[in-house]
């Protein structure tokens, strides 16, 4: 037997899947609502993820490059800010600053060497999360290298050399975090570009350079 269901007009019993009342010819309603929810959820997860904040990060001014500035006639900063920074300067986007403060280079310890002819590659970092909600930090998901131009695996090995500790956790909303991630390459490696992404399911990265 058909389920049966009130006509929201007259009232009387008709056939759930009746598209028209037959006793007052009064068209059913579709309820779409549900599906118009799941298209804005759809819709909201894709700008964040993608549409949101800032295109790319920008250079943190301190007082020495603001001097500078204003030295060169420059008082405003510039719209054209380099997408790649170097050692010791500080990107910022979307509330989160992140500087590269060294890049060090070690043949290992008397317990741990990387394989013969390669030297293990040691970059500190510095995050600063000024945004309102909890960051999470994964030095495996969070960020990724390529030594002269080739891409390269973080390295426990070159980790268990520092005494700094590597880049795993959360940075709570106002709170900073400082560590390393390490690889190995070759002994005659030139340059090394590190990106990283505050969040992993973003296309938006910051890119940092080192050229020894």
């Amino acid at each position: 037997m058909a389920k049966m269901v009130k006509c929201k007009v007259c009232g009387q019993d008709i056939a759930k899947s009746a598209k028209v009342c037959p006793n007052c010819g009064a068209k059913r309603k579709k309820h779409v609502f549900l599906g118009i929810l799941l298209v804005i959820i759809g819709l909201a997860l894709i700008v964040a993820a993608f549409g949101g904040g800032d295109d790319q990060p920008k250079k943190v001014e301190n007082d020495t490059t603001q001097n500078e500035n204003k030295e060169n006639g420059n008082n405003t900063p510039n719209k054209n800010e380099p997408t790649i920074f170097g050692v010791g300067e500080s990107a910022e986007l979307n509330d989160v600053i992140v500087t590269l403060r060294a890049v060090k280079e070690n043949n290992g310890n008397s317990f741990n060497t990387p394989s013969e002819g390669n030297v293990f590659i040691i970059c500190e970092f510095e995050i600063e999360n000024n945004s309102n909600s909890e960051l999470g930090i994964s030095s495996l998901l969070s960020f990724e290298a390529y030594v002269d131009g080739y891409s390269t695996g973080v390295s426990l090995s070159a980790l268990l050399t520092s005494d700094v500790p590597q880049l795993d956790g959360a940075i709570a909303p106002g709170k900073k975090m400082r560590g390393v991630v390490g690889y190995e390459a070759s002994s005659d490696w030139k340059t090394i570009e590190i990106r990283f992404k505050s969040n992993v399911w973003s296309s938006k990265e910051y890119i940092f350079e080192y050229t020894k």
